[in-house]
């Protein structure tokens, strides 16, 4: 309480105490005086009103509802010209690095900015990002001490400079030396981007190039390279050849018999094509898909041409020479001993699939399009005009689409309750005879 205060309550107080006692002297009833209304110990001597408390009162919650501003956006609209590239986004960070002299509200433009890369196709290039990290203050976030070290120093700062190497991380770009230099500039060396930025210089540079089978950054946009490279990806085979069975035919064509004929290519080994003579004729080969496959951000649809596994009486077990056995011996002496508490047995889910004799990528995922692989098939395969072929299509669903009306469909199985209620009916007959 200030001094002022407490000399106001002193005098409310000696006020209202003087005016009881002389009351009182008199011997005048109470009632007769003039309507004294009850003060507190915040009250001056005056009526009491809430406008004249000393206690300040809170601030009212604002009436209407308050719109939310969207700052910085008027900085990524559209260029003149219909074009969103790499130099209108550059344009746009100089525009607030321009008209925003301090800088206010730079944490919300880095992460507006994060989300429009994918529009402008900056996602993958490092000048950008260095320019987004160039947008921070300089020397302002660094830690001063060694309690701005441990705990997290300017939160939101930090983590808006995470975000920016954490996308830097999912879309594969490496950090190099003006990253660094500006991190250190911003955030100092002991702080939590420079953490981020540590280990990723230590583990991309050990995951560059550890897959022996990578996807090159920008894929193909023809349908049939994109296609080939798929199957390229997907057959182990290094002799395996690509066909291509047909060419799409765009919808600007003059042919008007087939306007829209899409794209078949194929892909077979000569392992496969040996398995595929050796097929006995009596057994059904099936078409089933399609299947998804990811490349990147672009996903394909693959359809294959398998058969069933053969039973375990007609199977032919080939056997290795152990002179000729390269990944382990074919028995084992050991002499080692063994306890009560030793598990003998080993719970192995082995899967076993029948064999795979060709795989395929084309436009369309209907039948009559799948016929056409199976007629190009038969050119370079003359047993597969022997062999039955059924078709297994199912949609996004997983729901059949078509069949071969070749084949017999299963007897429709009663219900149980239904089975039931025939039993108990021959059991009572049975019984009565």
């Amino acid at each position: 309480m200030s001094w002022a205060q407490g000399i106001l309550l002193a005098r409310g107080l000696s006020r209202g105490w003087g005016g009881i006692c002389s009351t009182a002297l008199t011997g005048a009833p109470f009632s007769q005086g003039p309507p004294q209304v009850p003060r507190g110990l915040h009250c001056s001597t005056a009526a009491h009103n809430r406008d004249s408390s000393l206690v300040p009162r809170p601030p009212e919650p604002p009436r209407g509802p308050v719109k939310a501003l969207a700052p910085h956006v008027e900085l990524f609209r559209q260029a003149p010209d219909g074009v969103r590239d790499k130099a209108s986004f550059v344009q746009a960070v100089q525009n607030f690095t321009q008209y925003n002299v301090h800088k206010r509200g730079h944490v919300d433009f880095i992460y507006l900015a994060l989300r429009k890369m994918r529009e402008y196709g900056v996602e993958r290039d490092l000048a950008v990002y260095n320019l987004l990290l160039d947008i921070f203050p300089k020397e302002v976030f660094r830690p001063r001490n060694i309690f701005h070290s441990i705990f997290l120093h300017y939160p939101r700062q930090q983590e808006c400079g995470i975000a920016v190497l954490e996308q830097m991380e999912n879309h594969g770009v490496m950090p190099n030396k003006e990253t660094e230099f500006l991190l250190i500039q911003i955030f100092g060396r002991k702080s939590h981007p420079m953490l981020k930025f540590v280990r990723m210089k230590l583990w991309f540079t050990r995951f560059k190039n550890i897959d022996p089978f990578p996807v090159p950054r920008d894929l193909p946009q023809d349908p049939v390279d994109l296609a080939s490279l798929a199957l390229r990806h997907m057959e182990p085979d290094l002799s395996a050849r690509v066909t291509v069975y047909q060419m799409p035919l765009s919808k600007d064509s003059t042919d008007a018999t087939d306007p829209t004929e899409p794209h078949i290519i194929g892909i077979q080994s000569p392992d496969q094509q040996a398995a595929l003579a050796h097929h006995d004729p009596a057994r059904p080969i099936f078409v089933e898909g399609p299947f998804s496959l990811w490349l990147r951000d672009k996903c394909v649809y693959y359809h294959i041409l398998r058969a069933d596994l053969l039973p375990p009486e007609e199977r032919e077990v080939e056997e290795i020479p152990e002179e000729w056995n390269l990944y382990y011996p074919m028995q084992l002496d050991l002499a080692y001993g063994r306890s009560s508490w030793d598990d003998y047995e080993f719970n192995i889910d082995e899967v076993e699939e029948g064999p795979v004799f060709a795989i395929c990528m084309a436009g369309a995922h209907d039948q009559a399009t799948l016929a056409k692989w199976i007629q190009g098939l038969q050119e370079t395969n003359p047993a597969l005009d022997r062999i039955p072929v059924v078709f297994r299509l199912s949609g996004s669903s997983g729901e059949l689409l078509a069949s071969s009306s070749g084949l017999e469909e299963p007897p429709l199985t009663p219900p149980e309750g239904q089975e039931e209620e025939e039993n108990n009916q021959q059991r009572q007959q049975q019984s009565q005879s």
